[in-house]
């Protein structure tokens, strides 16, 4: 069962480094976008065979499913052209590499971050369940909805302000178009719902 486990690491592993190689190099960028999903589902392959499956499910479900593709229809209808935009990229190398630098040194600190903790910090981690008992998906969820409950809360209210932010910020309005009015419906009277008229016999309106 392990040699079995690692082939499948060994070929998850070979996937995702060579997707996330061929996103760089690539020259269509609509490639890039394509091997970035391939990235993405290879990575929740090596996280199923670590025993992660909420972030497996999180990478296929939210990344691959909407952001990566939001990318790739982005980039498919601005018909960008790369061209004219990698023009004189080189010049910003050295602010890329110190950057580069800045994300590979943070990497390591949290790699490396339980070999320096202190030991009042190792004690307020919370004891990792049996697997065999609980699953990881229900132990992170009985964590999130009791101890983080606020957290999570106000996560969610931060999104949804963001999302109105957004649809109220790209909405536009056309001249001589009828919208419907809430307020004028739910204010509405009997006497200004309906308008009564007298027709004479014979006659129409």
């Amino acid at each position: 069962m392990l040699g079995l486990q690692a082939f499948f690491f060994y070929i998850f592993a070979f996937i995702a480094v060579g997707g996330a190689l061929m996103v760089v190099f690539a020259r269509n960028p609509v490639h890039s976008v394509l091997f970035l999903i391939l990235t993405f589902v290879a990575a929740a392959g090596l996280f199923l065979l670590a025993g992660a499956e909420f972030l497996a499910l999180i990478l296929i479900v939210v990344y691959v499913g909407a952001v990566a593709i939001l990318f790739l229809f982005v980039v498919m209808m601005l018909d960008l052209d790369f061209g004219r935009m990698k023009h004189g990229a080189l010049k910003y190398a050295p602010f890329g590499l110190i950057i580069g630098l800045v994300l590979l040194a943070e990497l390591i600190i949290a790699g490396t971050g339980n070999f320096y903790q202190p030991e009042i910090v190792r004690s307020t981690a919370l004891p990792m369940p049996d697997l065999y008992e609980v699953s990881n998906i229900r132990a992170l969820g009985a964590v999130l909805y009791t101890r983080y409950i606020l957290f999570f809360q106000l996560a969610g209210l931060i999104l949804f302000v963001a999302m109105v932010g957004a649809i109220v910020l790209t909405l536009r309005h056309k001249e001589g178009l009828k919208r419907q009015s809430i307020s004028a419906q739910v204010g509405r009277t009997p006497a200004t719902a309906i308008e009564i008229r007298k027709v004479e016999s014979g006659r129409g309106l």
